[in-house]
């Protein structure tokens, strides 16, 4: 048992591994393409966790109910690289994840894709042995465990190191939580980056299901990386594109 443990996040008590991912252009390259996919994707998760903290009587309880949400979160995001790592060598499960994210990617674009993020818990009244503080941050930490199965498969899916992995997520969850009003505000502006992300989401599906032993085509982590930084250029050509457009149809 122990050293299956060891197995599963022995390479995150590695000092060798955290400093190869430090020192090295290309892997902070994926770290930024992890973090950009986490905000845009899970953006509306952070408004959502706030929502619930509003049945709290005052600002300091729902503050308090955050910051143990956030550490929850990197201590769930923490476990679940762990097993996703080993999981993720199985080509069954290489399989059945890019199906799933291909499936994510079809909910999007057939608009008939319900966020799990918005089937909030109805019953935020005081639980039977468990005060009304409490009940909020247990659905925030079970809110967390769902929000991170999609983002660790994609994030495992670009790089099968758990280090790099680990950092893009816990910078992603702080960038999500803190500057969320602000991605939210900058997505109205720029509706084509949503569209953008799940591109990118397709992309990391085919990725994936490349890279089973039937076929066995890898696509580099840092190619990907290359793809992101190409895709958010051509998502602000297009944008300015069509504002340019706007003005002029408004005219006719």
């Amino acid at each position: 048992m122990l050293h299956f443990l060891g197995q599963l996040y022995g390479p995150f008590f590695d000092p060798h591994n955290w400093e190869t991912v430090i020192t090295t252009g290309d892997d902070w390259l994926i770290i930024f393409s992890l973090v950009l996919i986490e905000c845009l994707l899970s953006v509306d998760n952070a408004v959502v966790l706030a929502a619930q903290t509003q049945s709290l009587p005052t600002q300091e309880l729902r503050e308090k109910s955050l910051f143990y949400g956030i550490w929850g979160a990197y201590i769930f995001r923490f476990i679940i690289i762990g097993l996703g790592t080993y999981l993720i060598n199985f080509w069954e499960i290489k399989v059945l994840g890019s199906l799933y994210l291909a499936y994510l990617v079809f909910q999007f674009f057939t608009r008939t894709r319900v966020k799990h993020t918005r089937k909030l818990v109805a019953d935020k009244k005081k639980r039977r042995g468990i005060s009304l503080f409490w009940s909020v941050v247990i659905q925030i930490e079970m809110m967390d465990i769902v929000f991170s199965i999609d983002s660790v498969l994609a994030s495992l899916a670009i790089s099968n190191n758990p280090v790099i992995v680990l950092i893009g997520g816990m910078i992603g969850i702080l960038a999500m939580r803190g500057v969320a009003e602000v991605i939210m505000k900058l997505m109205r502006r720029i509706p084509e980056l949503e569209p953008m992300a799940y591109i990118l989401i397709g992309i990391i599906a085919v990725k994936l299901f490349l890279s089973i032993p039937a076929i066995d085509i890898e696509i580099p982590a840092a190619l990907f990386g290359l793809v992101v930084v190409g895709a958010i250029v051509i998502t602000l050509i297009i944008h300015a594109v069509r504002q340019k457009k706007a003005p002029a149809k408004k005219n006719d």
